[in-house]
């Protein structure tokens, strides 16, 4: 019986050791900071980084003589069916964070359990907007033409494709507006790898700044203030 006490207070130690790792590595790392790359081109697109206190999304122009993401993200798969938006907001997670988890306070032990190890599927989030606004929780990034080609490709290579090359959407009435819709991502979500980390991994793929790691959307806000 004492040895198997000693085991688990072992365990216990270790697992309360690497919670508390993480977490001042989460808060410390963050402030490390990857510098934007100029390539000499002409800033002419406007992107933002948007959260909603939870999951970051790279949001872009709908449409531009570079690419058209209503052709793989139909305006009909969202519950309005609008097709005046301007912008699309695009997210990779965990499936049952995004699906289960639109805030905070709706977070799950068993949702939680499964995406920090790597035991749940990943989705793509994608929100469409008429308008954007600079605020604390939205900033505006201006990117040249060869960065918002690195960005889409990125952001296009985390989609998983049916045979016909398409976005897999995913049935669910649980978005979180009349403008949203989730579809089938590669990929998956873990302690290490989050959602936030996705979306300042993109931002470094444009060339922007970006922490060197952060699994929160304060890591990446820390460089946009």
């Amino acid at each position: 019986m004492k040895i198997i006490l000693t085991y688990f207070l072992k365990t216990l130690g270790i697992i309360l050791g690497i919670i508390v790792l993480y977490a001042i590595l989460g808060y410390l790392l963050p402030f490390i900071e990857v510098s934007a790359k100029d390539d000499g081109e002409q800033k002419e697109i406007p992107i933002y980084i948007y959260t909603n206190g939870v999951h970051t999304d790279i949001v872009m122009p709908v449409k531009n003589e570079l690419h058209d993401w209503s052709a793989k993200i139909p305006f009909a798969n969202t519950k309005s069916k609008r097709t005046d938006y301007n912008y699309v907001g695009i997210g990779w997670g965990d499936k049952g964070f995004y699906l289960d988890t639109p805030t905070w306070a709706d977070l799950k032990f068993s949702t939680a359990f499964n995406a920090a190890f790597w035991l749940s599927e990943s989705a793509m989030h994608c929100s469409y907007y008429s308008k954007m606004t600079v605020a604390d929780d939205c900033k505006m990034i201006m990117i040249s033409k060869s960065q918002y080609k690195e960005l889409v490709k990125f952001i296009d290579e985390k989609f998983d494709n049916d045979a016909n090359g398409n976005y897999i959407l995913i049935p669910t009435n649980a978005v979180y507006d009349d403008n949203d819709a989730f579809y089938d991502a590669k990929g998956r979500y873990s302690f290490l790898n989050t959602c936030n980390t996705w979306a300042n991994d993109a931002l470094k793929a444009a060339g922007q700044k970006a922490a060197w790691w952060t699994p929160s959307d304060y890591g990446i806000f820390l460089h946009y203030k």
